[in-house]
């Protein structure tokens, strides 16, 4: 559900030698030249405690300081003490940091390739690391806060940095170094004080946007005039300061920053220190596990990568022999109560992923919180994915991320990164990276760039990975490459369907980028304009400018039901547009838009926008008119709501379902009250006890039975409803009965797994079914119809449940029995949409545009279809159940590309049975057959297919059709001159056509009467073909001129048709490439392509 799109911005600390001269901070890292004691190493078996080495440890004069480190000059800022200012414990003043103004040698080295990136918990600022450097940047705007270069006495004493920790909350910074120390850096913010801040002197003349189309007084404000999205704040006045140095004498494998420790996994002995940031009642700072005395690890391991998740508090743990570990830490106030608590026990885990080969050996892991899964990347560049059920071990395999190309191609992985919503996966490595969604299915990747290009460009994003984060929200991905100090900020579009999981967002294409939507308008244009792939199918709306300054990242899109209206919502407030005006419509006050922030989705019901709102720890569902401006003072309805709300969703024709944090699900109508539209609640589910955690459900919906939609009572809804819940990858239904007292009572079955997203037909109000207005719609047509169908992808494959009630009675019946089997369909894009009326699922595919006359490389996204009409013909006749196939294929018959579809299929079965054989009470293929010969194009779609299949094919296919003979006779008295050539072509290659045949003397005659000299030429052709002589032509010309003559006396024609003499000893060219009619029939039938219809998609 994430595409790349566009070009990367590029960003650097420095651009040139000369731009790194300019006024530096300087710190010395704690080294100094009478410190002795950090080198003791104490012999144990256990590793030596960490060694702290901060300010208080100075004791000796400021004149004997070695040479300090240079670091970024920042702005002072109020109310807190500045770095170069600082005054130690002893009074004195200190030479720690200081200012260091020079105009050569000195500065910002320039060039070095960045090692490590890290982004903070919120995203509003990241730092990145080279050898001897760390720069921190604020997010929006992208610019440089400050920057800290070690000196090169730090750089002898410590080494240079290899990897760098952030604490959760952005306070602490520790830069891992080669030697084994941790350097610890603090940061201050004054969240009043800002630096950069533009100003102009006379801003009466800027050129302001209409209100109608922006809205607001956003850009009115002279110093928000180059601000962009998320700009609004400004940047912030930050300080660095030195902390301290921690020295492990152990040796460190890879360290994990906390909230309340950081903890470090050493080399020898190997064994995990936890380091708290301050110490606890105790006075106690540090404590130690050795991994041998582990009793769920193995012995003779070291940890090699930790990763920690504070959503579902569970951490990660690769080890030197290949396997992951699920691992939590122990809380020693709740242990304290158990009988077996051991004070010297830090950590419980489970083995999850197990190596069978050197292949499958663990290189990283990182946790899906949003849908309980673990991703292991593999040393052969795989990823595997498991279910993580629960703490206690339960954490079985659920599928595997394949590479694109060979591991040989990718080289190897280098880092994980899932979206912060779940749906996405970015995998870097040292050729290339890749993106899939949650559960698979392959969105991007940058293997099949051109080297050259790439080489020639810079564009090290493309050709290695070294570090990547994600950041506003996932609408943006920071990446940054092998050997390239650049830091590369990469635009990622999205499904709305991630932010918001309501129907129309289902049906109705919408993409949601850092700064626009847009949204597919092909569905009430013609067929095949609906499936091309050009550009004005897509609706590009940009989001006002004054919104995003201050609200970006955009959280929330939905699209109305009739695709005329899309409203979004970001960190506050929201906005809504016209699809058909182009207007945007904004809070006019800025105080009115940061009064609420929208929990819980939008969705639109006629004109009115519904919106689940949070105000003042309050929870409401408000209505806003698309008529109206956006005020406060102009909300249509307020109600109010007990409890938090996951999602609402419309149902029905006026029907909105609001599920909330207490597990309780409302059903409210919307009727005319007072001359006004107004939610009426008319009833309520409770779900205690069956869904365990509803911020864990993604989507919902309901299923009414028919009687109950068209004559029940609304209030009476929730008795009768079946209920499907999307819960992390599971589709969930739960179907009502009543017990022994009474008392309404649900049966839960799962019924898929692994499900990035469900679509339920009965919630599609606006679908043009099958063509309703045509004379061929009935209610009888409905009942086979797919208005009832379920469709579910499951991150490799589409299936179906043509009919969903076929369903509900199989669970209802007995709930342990097998579910119905269901329509595959295999997708090679990312299904977005199915357009039930136009028979075809829609989707998008990036592509990587290089150019050698452009300096970028960049990503663009094409529409991709699939026909799905073949598949779902197909599971009717494999089920014996022709009448229900008749009935579907009927509805669809007005389509263009109506003969594709039946072309397909028949294609599919026949390459299948051609192979296998079987028997013929068990052959699909004549029943086939016998759906195709209801329909006007059944001879059209015969020869289209024997045009597409080797001669080998054509015997299975005749076996159960007429003699080609008369299916050539059938095709002339259709008129259908064409077709009844292809079959000339086959009567040709089963040897029951003789020279100068009477079939082709009498098509031939035919054309040249009907004026088709298209065909006359394709015709001379194929005889001319069928000797090197030349003979068989002249001798059927001849017959032809005896038959027109005698139906017309038309001399010029006649003369017309005389074949010349053959001049040449050598054959022609046509007469060559047919040599061998037998051996190469493909081509033969290539050269009489025009007999046939061409297909449309």
């Amino acid at each position: 559900m994430y595409w790349p799109i566009g070009t990367p911005r590029i960003y650097a600390t420095t651009t040139s030698q000369a731009s790194a001269k300019t006024n530096f901070v300087v710190s010395n890292d704690g080294v100094a030249s009478s410190i002795t004691a950090d080198t003791d190493s104490l012999s144990s078996s256990e590793p030596p405690p960490p060694v702290l080495l901060d300010e208080k440890d100075r004791s000796i004069p400021d004149a004997h300081i070695p040479p300090v480190t240079p670091g970024l000059k920042t702005p002072a800022t109020p109310a807190i003490k500045s770095v170069e200012h600082d005054v130690y414990h002893d009074g004195s003043s200190s030479n720690s940091q200081q200012y260091l103004a020079t105009s050569g040698g000195g500065g910002i080295p320039a060039g070095d390739p960045a090692v490590a990136l890290k982004v903070s918990r919120t995203g509003h600022l990241f730092a990145v690391i080279t050898a001897t450097t760390m720069t921190i940047w604020q997010t929006k705007p992208t610019v440089i806060q400050a920057v800290v270069v070690r000196s090169e006495t730090s750089i002898r004493s410590y080494g240079t940095n290899v990897a760098l920790l952030l604490r959760p909350d952005s306070v602490i910074f520790v830069v891992q170094t080669s030697l084994g120390y941790l350097i610890t850096y603090s940061l201050a913010t004054d969240a009043e004080s800002r630096v950069y801040k533009p100003r102009f002197s006379d801003h009466n003349n800027i050129q302001r946007r209409r209100q109608s189309h922006f809205g607001g007084p956003g850009n009115n404000a002279p110093d928000q005039i180059m601000l962009g999205p998320g700009e609004g704040t400004g940047v912030r006045d930050i300080s660095v300061r030195f902390r301290r140095v921690i020295k492990v004498d152990a040796g460190i494998e890879c360290a994990l920053a906390l909230d309340d420790e950081l903890v470090v996994a050493t080399k020898k002995p190997a064994a995990v220190q936890c380091i708290r940031w301050t110490p606890d009642s105790t006075g106690n700072q540090t404590s130690t596990e050795l991994v041998s005395r582990m009793g769920w690890l193995e012995k003779k391991v070291s940890i090699k990568e930790m990763t920690h998740d504070r959503p579902m508090n569970l951490s990660t743990w690769v080890t030197s022999d290949g396997k992951a570990y699920a691992v939590q830490r122990i809380s020693t106030s709740k242990a304290k109560d158990s009988p077996n608590f051991d004070p010297k026990k830090l950590f419980k885990g489970h083995c999850f992923h197990s190596p069978h080969g050197e292949s499958d050996h663990a290189v990283k892991a990182v946790v899906n919180a949003r849908f309980s899964l673990v991703a292991v990347g593999c040393f052969d560049g795989s990823i595997r994915v498991y279910s993580a059920k629960d703490y206690a071990g339960n954490i079985p395999p659920s599928h595997v991320h394949q590479l694109p190309v060979s591991s040989e191609t990718s080289g190897t992985l280098i880092t994980l990164s899932y979206s912060p919503d779940g749906y996405c996966l970015f995998a870097g490595y040292e050729n290339g990276w890749a993106t899939w969604s949650v559960f698979g299915k392959t969105a991007s990747h940058s293997f099949n760039a051109s080297p050259s290009i790439t080489s020639a460009n810079q564009e090290g994003w493309l050709d290695g990975i070294k570090g990547a984060s994600w950041v506003g929200g996932a609408s943006e991905i920071l990446i940054i490459a092998r050997q390239s100090e650049a830091i590369w900020l990469l635009e990622m579009a999205r499904s709305a369907v991630t932010g918001c999981y309501t129907p129309p967002n289902l049906f109705r294409t919408v993409l949601q980028s850092s700064s626009s939507v847009m949204v597919y308008r092909g569905y009430d244009l013609p067929d095949l304009t609906s499936i091309s792939a050009e550009p004005f199918l897509w609706h590009n709306a940009r989001i006002p400018s004054n919104y995003l300054l201050n609200q970006w990242p955009i959280k929330c899109t939905v699209v109305s039901a009739d695709g005329r209206y899309v409203a979004v919502a970001g960190r506050r407030g929201l906005a809504h547009y016209s699809v058909n005006s182009g207007r945007w419509k904004t809070f006019a006050n800025e105080a009115m838009e940061n009064e609420f922030q929208v929990r819980g989705g939008m969705c639109w019901y006629q004109h009115i926008l519904v919106a689940a709102v949070e105000v003042n720890r309050s929870h409401e569902l408000r209505l806003y008119s698309r008529e109206a401006s956006l005020d406060s003072s102009s909300v249509m309805f307020t109600q109010q709501m007990p409890a938090p709300i996951v999602l609402i969703t419309p149902s029905g024709e006026d029907s909105l379902l609001v599920y909330t944090y207490d597990n309780l699900l409302y059903h409210f109508v919307f009727a005319p009250v007072s001359g006004a539209m107004r939610p009426i609640q008319v009833g309520q589910i409770a779900f205690h006890g069956i869904v365990r955690s509803p911020a864990r459900v993604r989507g919902l919906s309901w299923i009414l039975p028919e009687s109950q939609m068209i004559d029940g009572d609304p209030s009476q809804d929730v008795a009768f409803a079946s209920v499907l819940f999307l819960v992390d990858g599971k589709l969930v239904l739960l179907q009502p009965s009543v017990n022994n007292e009474g008392q309404l009572k649900y049966d839960m079955r799962v019924i898929s797994h692994n499900v990035e997203f469900y679509a339920s037909m009965r919630d599609q109000l606006t679908v043009n079914i099958l063509n309703e207005s045509s004379a061929t719609f009935s209610g009888e047509a409905e009942e086979s119809s797919l208005r009832n169908s379920l469709w579910v992808f499951e991150g490799h494959e589409l299936k179906v449940w043509p009919d969903i009630q076929i369903v509900l009675r199989a669970t209802s019946i007995e709930p342990s029995k097998e579910l119905p089997p269901t329509v595959s369909m295999p997708i090679d894009f990312y299904p977005l949409s199915i357009l039930l009326g136009k028979g075809i699922v829609l989707g998008v595919e990036p592509e990587l545009v290089q150019r050698r006359d452009v300096s970028f490389s960049f990503f663009r996204f094409s529409i991709r279809t699939h026909l799905f009409l073949p598949e779902i013909l197909r599971f009717h006749l494999v089920a014996n159940n022709a009448a229900a196939a008749l009935k579907l294929a009927r509805q669809y018959q007005d389509l263009e590309y109506f003969a594709h579809g039946l072309e397909v299929l028949l294609h599919h079965v026949l390459d299948e049975e051609v192979d296998s054989a079987p028997a013929p009470e068990a052959a699909i293929l004549p029943r086939v057959l016998s759906l195709l010969s209801s329909f006007k194009q059944y001879l059209d779609i015969v020869v289209q297919c024997t045009r597409k299949t080797e001669v080998r094919s054509w015997r299975t296919l005749f076996a159960y059709l007429p003699p080609p003979q008369e299916l050539f006779e059938e095709s002339l008295q259709r008129g259908s001159l064409k077709t009844a050539g292809g079959y000339l072509l086959i009567l040709h290659t089963f040897e029951e056509l003789g020279a100068a045949s009477e079939q082709s003397v009498r098509l031939f005659s035919r054309a040249i009467r009907e004026e088709d000299w298209e065909l006359c030429k394709e015709l001379a052709r194929f005889l001319a073909a069928m000797d090197e002589s030349g003979e068989t032509l002249r001798e059927a010309m001849e017959l032809v001129n005896i038959r027109v003559k005698k139906d017309s006396d038309d001399a010029d024609i006649i003369s017309r048709l005389e074949v010349p003499q053959l001049k040449t000893n050598g054959t022609s060219r046509l007469s060559r490439q047919n040599s061998d009619i037998g051996s190469d029939i493909q081509e033969s039938a290539s050269d009489i392509s025009s007999f046939g219809t061409a297909s449309p998609i």
